[in-house]
């Protein structure tokens, strides 16, 4: 073991014991539950979900599509900027690999990268041939606009309705989805956990129009989207509480990168507002950064100024926000044509108007959030988990594309291409199966003998001091005192049963709130494990990318409480 994880190692005795020792959030029979069967079950309904439910359903597998919320209620549908793809002849596979693995910072896996790249472009074709209707722009390539983004080289962002990008893909997918026979949608129905026999993940938990009932799949596709909500600044819908990836770490699969957490530089900061994403494309336009003395700073800090890497830009905010003794900094598009402006990014201009800006003579205020999160379930090629019958895609998912920082626009990109071979790959594996459902499947939860602490408050403690120790910029002694602080709370909450037929409302709050102090408690304990810098993870008493120690993957697997180092060829 690496010399300097191994004495980290030892710091983690017992921080990880209440998340390890739970292993199904309730108590059941499976002959006594209501019962549904499918041959691909996809828990998730963004980008990532619906392409691998329409891949499963053309491979012809019959899938059923369980929704949180309702199927529009996705960090998809929020998205704004575009999708980053080589559709322009002066643009290059090449480019945009060096473009990502410049951003990843030495962890990304260089065949996901090349799979994503170059597979993407005829994913984004297909969403014109579902009726998807992109920018366009006079004599540019297949007719659509295309604009920069940050540590990209080239333009090459297709976006949608300006800055509505995100909304038009999803309405596209759903659509589409809809018009599949072989698939259903179950919406508001809340996965409660991922079932196990023998080593094989064979369907879910969920409760469904009021009851816990099981869903026997031959594959599951884990789609279950990002974990913004885990921190008190973030751009992500309330539903985003990171369920999938602490289902997947009961379940036993194999998590990886858990310490990389982005930030987006630019939210709407204003008192009273929630954290609108006011896309990094409005940086691509030409818009500057400016602090509370108008001075532009970004070129203090990196060569390619506003257009540097998110990791960057959003740590030169924090940085000048301390320099200047403010709360914030400034977004300054007063420079550029003010009628092109409103037309290139509508949402936001309706944002500004709500509060009574004037972008042609108003400082727009913004300050970074927790945005994306880049660690996830450890995926193959195809989606496959470590868990047989288990795929992970999307923000739940950890293809290696991102590194340790993702690119702007590869999201969305990433979750067409690796939903696509996930689905497809699973619809194959279903027809294959001959998996007998164990039906008489049972698990006991004991009785909790410690006090109840209160859901809501626990909850908006955990997320204040994720953001204030485990957010931006971080550091040893905070690390470790929030790994004790999570770990004292999850000794209270952790070994609690909630029972969705006392309250629906309560069960999931009390569910979301023990998924959210897993990832949370693996999220603190990673990074407190890497002793340097890199990428999206920053640590002021280690300011420093140290490749002899610190370039390899940590794999967090239950019931171990220490993560496995798994070195980059």
């Amino acid at each position: 073991m690496n010399g300097l994880l191994s004495r980290a190692a030892i710091h983690s005795s017992q921080m990880l014991e209440p998340i390890t020792q739970r292993r199904y959030l309730i108590p059941f029979k499976a002959a006594r539950l209501p019962q549904q069967f499918t041959d691909v079950l996809v828990i998730g309904g963004g980008v990532a979900g619906l392409r691998a439910a329409i891949a499963a359903a053309a491979g012809g597998a019959d899938v059923l599509i369980l929704t949180k919320d309702t199927i529009d209620q996705s960090n998809t549908w929020y998205a704004q900027g575009g999708i980053a793809a080589v559709l322009q002849p002066l643009d290059s596979y090449a480019s945009h690999v060096a473009d990502t693995e410049k951003g990843g910072a030495g962890l990304c896996d260089h065949e996901a990268v090349e799979i994503v790249v170059k597979e993407g472009p005829e994913r984004v074709l297909e969403l014109l041939e579902y009726g998807a209707n992109f920018d366009k722009q006079e004599g540019g390539s297949h007719g659509l606009a295309f604009t920069r983004e940050g540590g990209h080289s080239f333009a090459r962002i297709v976006h949608a309705f300006g800055d509505a990008t995100g909304k038009e893909l999803a309405q596209t997918l759903i659509r589409t989805v809809r018009g599949r026979e072989q698939i259903r949608v179950s919406e508001q129905s809340f996965v409660i956990d991922l079932i196990t026999d023998d080593s094989r993940c064979v369907g879910a938990l969920a409760l469904i129009d009021g009851s816990v009932q099981i869903i026997w799949a031959k594959c599951t596709i884990l789609a279950s989207g990002g974990a913004g909500q885990l921190y008190r600044e973030s751009t992500n819908p309330k539903i985003a509480t990171a369920d999938g990836h602490a289902m997947a770490y009961r379940a036993g699969a194999t998590l990886q990168d858990m310490e990389m957490v982005q930030f987006h530089p630019t939210t709407l900061y204003l008192a009273g507002s929630s954290r609108a994403l006011i896309t990094e494309a409005v940086r691509g336009e030409g818009a500057f950064l400016v602090d509370r003395h108008g001075h532009r700073f970004m070129p203090d800090y990196h060569e390619a100024a506003e257009l540097a890497p998110r990791d960057v830009v959003s740590r030169a905010i924090v940085e000048q926000i301390r320099k200047t003794h403010y709360t914030h900094v400034y977004l300054d598009v007063r420079h550029l044509p003010l009628q092109e402006f409103r037309g290139r990014f509508p949402q936001l201009a309706l944002l500004t108007d709500e509060f009574g800006m004037d972008v042609s003579k108003d400082l727009i205020p913004v300050h970074p959030a927790a945005h994306y999160m880049i660690g996830g379930v450890d995926a193959d090629l195809q989606g496959r988990s470590s868990l047989n019958g288990l795929y992970a895609v999307g923000e739940a998912g950890c293809s290696g594309l991102h590194g340790a920082n993702r690119l702007g626009s590869n999201s969305l990109l990433e979750g067409l291409a690796f939903g696509a071979r996930a689905g497809a790959d699973a619809a194959k594996a279903a027809k294959e199966s001959r998996i007998i459902f164990p039906q008489a499947l049972e698990h006991k939860v004991p009785d909790s003998t410690r006090t109840e602490l209160d859901i809501t408050d626990v909850k908006s403690s955990l997320r204040s001091v994720m953001w204030r120790n485990v957010g931006i910029e971080r550091t040893g002694d905070r690390l470790e005192e929030t790994r004790e602080i999570i770990a004292f709370w999850s000794r209270y909450v952790m070994d609690k049963t909630f029972d969705a037929s006392v309250s629906r409302d309560a069960a999931v709050a009390g569910w979301e709130l023990q998924n959210m102090l897993t990832v949370c408690a693996l999220i603190a304990s990673a990074a407190y494990t890497r002793t340097e810098s890199r990428g999206s993870h920053y640590r002021l008493d280690y300011p420093s990318r140290d490749d002899a120690h610190w370039r390899l993957h940590l794999l967090w697997r239950r019931p171990m409480e220490t993560p496995i180092p798994e070195p980059i060829d």
